[in-house]
């Protein structure tokens, strides 16, 4: 594994993570800082923003971010938070000061809207599909969900890692298996599945189920292997701005910003899927 892809997926670990909210907590927007007043369209745009978002959007929100403040320059992205949905979404109920969150499902959205944390309806902007991440050349010969349980063509029983059942990827996962009938004792269940990609990755584990996006942005640190049927537990990712937000028409006009032709390209070019319908 190379150095670099291990700097990227350790910036995106969940004690990091958790330092950097706790770094932020007290230090919310200033009141001083001015907003632009109108609909948040246009280069009058003003504010400053803190985005949590899925640990598997890492990739394509910082591109979208670096986007949004060419066209909006006097918007400042303050910070880009990234791990497990579930993670970011009881950090937010808890009160982290975050302006826009980005979650990889509907029920972890869901949670924060039950706190009544959100100042528009979420909005639906894509969705992924899971995949086996395997080392290179995949030497297991790991073809199925079934060989997770019982080994792959070339032998033994695999070390399997996966995403815990309260993570939207845990989630899917377990769909899948369970309606394979294919028993799995994981090795470990981790909180992002940015942490089992880089199990994968590092020879630490044989084979964890990450979404198709993962192992894209791996740059060939492992490959994929399909799963037929997959698109039945497909995530679909949501994004809304936070309530009380100092920065309210900059986080509704990210969130919209998703939706652009610029961001949608964005996201089918790094194995994200459209939303159904759109």
């Amino acid at each position: 594994m190379t150095e670099a892809v291990r700097d990227r997926f350790r910036r995106a670990g969940a004690a990091g993570i958790a330092l950097a909210l706790l770094a932020l907590m007290g230090c919310g927007t200033a009141p001083a800082e001015k907003e632009a007043v109108g609909d948040g369209a246009g280069s009058q745009l003003s504010g400053s923003l803190t985005i949590a978002a899925a640990a598997s959007l890492q990739e394509v929100v910082t591109e979208v971010a670096d986007d949004f403040t060419a066209e909006h320059p006097d918007v400042d992205i303050r910070a880009l938070t990234f791990d497990g949905s579930s993670v970011l979404a009881a950090q937010i109920v808890a009160g982290a000061p975050v302006d826009v969150f980005a979650s990889a499902d509907a029920a972890t959205m869901q949670r924060v809207a039950d706190a009544g944390l959100l100042a528009a309806d979420p909005t639906p902007f894509a969705t992924s599909t899971l995949q086996i991440a395997v080392a290179p050349g995949n030497p297991l010969g790991i073809d199925s969900l079934a060989d997770l349980g019982s080994g792959g063509a070339a032998g033994p029983t695999p070390t399997v890692v996966l995403c815990a059942a309260e993570v939207p990827c845990g989630a899917a996962a377990r769909a899948l298996l369970d309606r394979d009938g294919v028993e799995v004792q994981a090795a470990s269940e981790e909180q992002n599945v940015t942490a089992v990609l880089t199990k994968v990755a590092s020879g630490e584990a044989d084979a964890g189920l990450v979404y198709r996006s993962d192992v894209l942005r791996s740059a060939g640190e492992v490959a994929g292997v399909e799963i037929p049927g997959a698109e039945s537990a497909s995530g679909e990712y949501l994004i809304a701005p936070i309530e009380g937000s100092a920065s309210a028409a900059a986080a509704r006009e990210f969130a919209r910003f998703l939706l652009t032709d610029a961001a949608q390209e964005r996201l089918r070019k790094l194995g994200f899927g459209p939303v159904p319908g759109a």
